[in-house]
C-alpha cells in the first residue's frame, strides 16, 4: 500500500477532514489531497507530524510492503517519539547546529548535552550525545543536515548501528562495515570529495 493511500485510510481512520488535517499539519488543503493522490509526498517534518497523530511509525508510512495493521503502538522519549521493532539501534553524537530545524530531535533518545567552544563559526557547538530506534534515521537526518557555505559549508553526523558506521551528509549516506579498511577508505575518499579535512575523519568506533 502506498503512503498516499496510508494517509487517506488513516485521515478517515481518525475523522479528519482534509481542512483538518491540513492545520494539524500546517499545509494546505490543497497539500493534503495531493498527498493523498500520490502527486506529492510529505517533507520529513510533516511525516514526523503525520506518525505521531496517528500513532504509527515512519517504517510503515514509507514501506509499500508494511501494511497499516503492522502499526507499533507510540511512546514518549521527544514528543514525538516512535517505539518501533529494535531492528537496529543508532548511536552517535549530533551537532545541534549543523541541522535545520528542531524537529528531528523528538526522534532521538538524548543521553547527554556538552558545549564546546569551537576557533570557527559558531564559536560554540551544542553537543547531543544520542540513541534511535527509527529505522529510516540515516535517511531522516539526511534531510535536515546543513549544505550552505554561509553556515559552514557541508556538515555531516557521523553514528553507529552494531558493526556499521554511518557518515551522513544532506542527501547522501555513507557507511561502512567497522574493521573494513578497505570500505572506509572509499568512504573516505567520498568525505574529501564534499570537502572534509583529514583530521575530521577519525571518527570512533
Amino acid at each position: 500500500m502506498k503512503l498516499s493511500e496510508k494517509i487517506h485510510l488513516l485521515r478517515k481512520k481518525h475523522s479528519f477532514s482534509q481542512e483538518q488535517l491540513a492545520e494539524i499539519c500546517n499545509v494546505s488543503r490543497q497539500c493534503i489531497s495531493k498527498w493523498e493522490a500520490d502527486i506529492a509526498l510529505p517533507n520529513v517534518d510533516k511525516l514526523l507530524v503525520l506518525s505521531n497523530l496517528f500513532q504509527v511509525s515512519i517504517d510503515v508510512l514509507l514501506k509499500d510492503e508494511l501494511e497499516l495493521d503492522g502499526a507499533k503502538e507510540v511512546h514518549t522519549c521527544g514528543n514525538h517519539a516512535v517505539q518501533q521493532e529494535k531492528t537496529g539501534l543508532y548511536e552517535g553524537i549530533l551537532i545541534k547546529e549543523s541541522i535545520e530545524g528542531e524537529g528531528i530531535l523528538d526522534y532521538l533518545t538524548i543521553n547527554k548535552v556538552e558545549i564546546w567552544r569551537t576557533e570557527g563559526t559558531p564559536k560554540y557547538w551544542t553537543v547531543i550525545y544520542f540513541t534511535s530506534i527509527i529505522s529510516e534515521f540515516p535517511n531522516l537526518i539526511s534531510k535536515v543536515i546543513i549544505a550552505n557555505e554561509a553556515k559552514g559549508g557541508n556538515w555531516f553526523v557521523d553514528f553507529k548501528s552494531r558493526n556499521t558506521k554511518y557518515i551522513v551528509f544532506r542527501d547522501k549516506v555513507l557507511h561502512y562495515t567497522i574493521g573494513n579498511h578497505t570500505e572506509k577508505q572509499k568512504v573516505c575518499e567520498e568525505c574529501k570529495k564534499m570537502g572534509i579535512p583529514e583530521d575530521q575523519m577519525h571518527w570512533s568506533e
